[in-house]
């Protein structure tokens, strides 16, 4: 009427429910591995996607520049008036900010990184609510400001770059490290060199040289620098 187990039926039952432990056990840790390997996937498609952007940006997001003149202040002591540098984007950029680029300088006096200033300065003027620069000699020390074609500074809202804009950006040259520094009397001049790094919002550097003449002959002239 009853049956009883033996023995070998008892171990045989352990043993597939041991089986069975090591089944589950083995699909948990396969699930397991399997999130952190799509997680990990993800992750570095994420930081692919990001580089591949960041590398395009130091390609295309670069500022050319077209021309570098001096205007000569006085003939007589070798002074320039203004440094003007014209600039584009480079082709196939998109828009951009010079407001948000920087200038790393060096010149005759020293090593200085230059911030766009074109607001809320000294000896400005208001034009349409908005303070803005009228004099190359307003631009502070540490500071560059943007001309457009037409030759009147911009506010950072309107200093970007695009496929029709191009502007001249331009730098005191009594400001350091080109002079001295506002007020010192010292500028740059006949023979003087600098080199600047423009730097793009994205981080695209443009190097340019520049080399003043020995001799300037005449007030006024504009000198290739």
């Amino acid at each position: 009427m009853f049956e009883f187990i033996t023995n070998d039926d008892s171990d045989r039952g352990q043993v597939g429910i041991g089986t069975l432990i090591v089944f589950i056990a083995m699909v948990l840790v396969a699930a397991i591995a399997a999130g952190v390997l799509i997680n990990t996937a993800g992750f570095l498609q994420s930081q692919a996607e990001a580089t591949g952007q960041e590398s395009t940006d130091l390609v295309s997001e670069r500022i050319d520049v077209t021309s570098s003149v001096g205007i000569v202040n006085n003939s007589s002591t070798g002074n320039l008036a203004e440094i003007r540098v014209g600039v584009a984007g480079a082709a196939g950029s998109n828009q951009i900010d010079l407001s948000s680029a920087t200038i790393q300088a060096v010149g005759p006096n020293g090593q200085e990184n230059l911030i766009f200033t074109g607001t809320n300065q000294t000896n400005t003027t208001v034009e349409s609510g908005a303070t803005v620069l009228t004099n190359t000699s307003d631009i502070p020390d540490g500071g560059f400001a943007v001309q457009d074609s037409s030759g009147d500074f911009v506010p950072a809202s309107e200093a970007v770059l695009n496929d029709e804009e191009r502007f001249t950006v331009v730098f005191n040259p009594e400001t350091a490290p080109f002079g001295g520094g506002v007020d010192s009397n010292e500028y740059f001049g006949e023979s003087d060199s600098s080199s600047l790094d423009i730097v793009s919002p994205s981080g695209a550097t443009t190097s340019v040289e520049l080399r003043a003449p020995d001799l300037f002959n005449e007030d006024g002239e504009a000198v290739r620098l």
